[in-house]
Formats: C-alpha cells, structure tokens, sequence
C-alpha cells in the first residue's frame, strides 16, 4: 500500500487505473510485481513520448501565447496529487492552459490522453489560482496538428472521484471491478491471477 514515501498520486498512477482499477490493487496492494517491459503499449508510449513538432514558435503565437514553463513540478497537498507538465501557457485573455506532444494521428479523442490534462488542469487551477478550461495538444503523426479541447467542471469531478477511489484501493485494500475495456486483460501483465469478475 501507500506509505509516506508515496504520499502524492502521479499522472502515471492515474493512467494505470485508468487501464483497469485493479492494476493498482495487484501493485500495491498485493505488492505483486509487474513486468511492464512485456506490456507493449506501455513501453511504445515511452518511446515516443518526448517526440516534439517543428512548428513551435508557430504554434504558440496562434495561441496568443504571452509566457511559457516547461517541465513544471506541480503539487496539491489537500487533493495529494502532483506531476511534472510539460507545457504551462499563459494566454493574452489571462487564461493558463496546457499543451502536449503526442505522437499519434488526430483520428478522435485519446481517453486517457485527455485525462491526463485534466488531471494537470487541477494541479494549475490550485497553484494559479485559476480556472482552467481547456487543453491543447499537437499530434505529430498528423502534419503537427493542433488539437483544442475544452474542459468541463463534470471532467473535474471525475477526476477527482477516480483519486478518492484510488486512495481506497491503495489506503483500505478494497478490491475494485474491473475495466470495462476487456480487450485490455489480453495485454496486462496481472491477466494470469485476475479472477475476471
């Protein structure tokens, strides 16, 4: 389980529950080790993380673009969150907003993808003191095109109910469901000792 050494939930932790809840019960819970160099997906996504578009410059003045971080550790105590964002904007309208490289093509909305960012938009909304309400990515496998996604208080409140739920798997051992997605199972690294119910 959780110690104080894992005191804050990653991004990364999030998307292994958003993979399927009870990766993150065999993790910590059971503290059963993985083998995630076996799982395909996981490793290919790490490969092609860091890619990044040749429009930049171009990109951002688009965006009206007025200050830019990157590479920002961001941490919120009361929700036990934290994460390094690639890219922080802060727009002419006084807005902060997000924007990610993705190595992939543009043909619809990548779940976790967008989960991620509006993981991240509650990381900026408590260290800004905003509130942010989109994100932007640039797909390179698709002429570096770039993406806007708006972010709805119902995205927050999911997020947020995925964290507490993650808190109970990890603090109290309670053993989720399953995902949904059962095509999944066939490439998890725990689909050995699932009971698949």
């Amino acid at each position: 389980m959780f110690n104080e050494y894992r005191k804050y939930i990653t991004a990364t932790d999030l998307q292994e529950f958003w993979y399927c809840p009870r990766f993150i019960y065999y993790m910590y819970v059971t503290k059963i080790r993985q083998y995630e160099e076996k799982r395909v997906k996981v490793q290919i996504g790490r490969d092609v993380h860091k890619a990044k578009a040749l429009e930049k410059d171009y990109l951002r003045k688009s965006l009206g673009v007025v200050k830019q971080e990157k590479e920002m550790y961001l941490s919120d105590e009361s929700l036990g969150i934290c994460g390094i964002i690639d890219e922080i904007l802060h727009l002419e309208d006084g807005s902060v907003t997000t924007l990610e490289y993705k190595f992939a093509e543009n043909k619809y909305k990548f779940r976790t993808q967008f989960y991620q960012a509006v993981y991240y938009s509650l990381l900026i909304d408590s260290n800004y003191k905003t509130n942010m309400t989109s994100c932007y990515f640039v797909y390179t496998r698709t002429g570096s095109k770039l993406v806007k996604y708006d972010i709805k208080p119902k995205h927050k409140e999911y997020i947020i109910d995925c964290i507490k739920e993650f808190k109970k798997i990890t603090h109290e051992g309670y053993y989720p469901k399953r995902t949904k997605y059962l095509r999944q199972c066939l490439d998890c690294t725990y689909n050995k000792i699932c009971d698949k119910y």
